[in-house]
């Protein structure tokens, strides 16, 4: 029979495990992809999983607030940016190429998890710079007076929505949106400011083909 101290050391390691499958898992496949997915990467079974996780939210919680974290060091890091205007822009940028290398990104901004103090913490700082990024841009005359916190949170919707479509067709497709999105909203952006190059024709009908409903 193990000894106690020994029976912790597994139940962390599979933990460990479990939360490094995890984290690989929602990055590929999101957050609905199967737990069974996730405990096979671990090589543990499902009932160990429910035991260090007994649900779904508990295991999603645990990744996020990691994820949640590295918002919140982003846009810290841009306030420290001297030009504001780039300071927001590098941040938006910086968002949205977290979301391309990582599904479970989105849905650690726009997901609320209010058991989780960790993860709220993180929100909450992530926030609070980021009120201040677009206070700072809004002041130099850069962002246009009406921007919003809740309108990042649109266009992170926005851009979730392009990478799911085109992530394995077109995976740059979403620099072009970004680009336009950042470009709608700053006050002195030419008309003829150059953008990202649009997806090619094959790519975006590879995308749309991809989209279609399973028979």
């Amino acid at each position: 029979m193990k000894r106690p101290g020994v029976l912790r050391r597994d139940a962390e390691n599979n933990r460990r495990r479990i939360v490094e499958a995890a984290r690989g898992v929602f990055a590929d496949r999101g957050l609905e992809a199967p737990l069974e997915e996730i405990a096979r990467r671990a090589e543990v079974n499902i009932a160990t999983l429910y035991r260090r996780f007994p649900d779904r939210s508990a295991l999603i919680e645990a990744i996020l607030a990691e994820k949640m974290a590295e918002f919140a060091d982003a846009a810290e890091l841009a306030l420290a940016a001297e030009d504001p205007w780039e300071g927001f822009r590098g941040c938006v940028e910086r968002f949205c190429e977290m979301q391309a290398a990582d599904q479970g990104v989105t849905e650690a901004f726009t997901t609320c998890f209010p058991g989780s103090a960790e993860l709220e913490e993180s929100r909450r700082r992530a926030f609070a710079a980021l009120e201040a990024l677009i206070g700072r841009a809004k002041a130099a005359g850069a962002l246009r007076a009406d921007f919003a916190l809740q309108d990042l949170v649109l266009f992170l919707m926005a851009n979730a929505g392009v990478l799911r479509s085109t992530r394995d067709a077109a995976p740059c497709a979403w620099r072009r949106l970004v680009g336009f999105l950042l470009s709608a909203c700053h006050l002195k952006s030419p008309a003829d400011a150059e953008l990202p190059a649009p997806p090619t024709s094959a790519e975006l009908h590879e995308a749309m083909l991809a989209g279609r409903p399973a028979r």
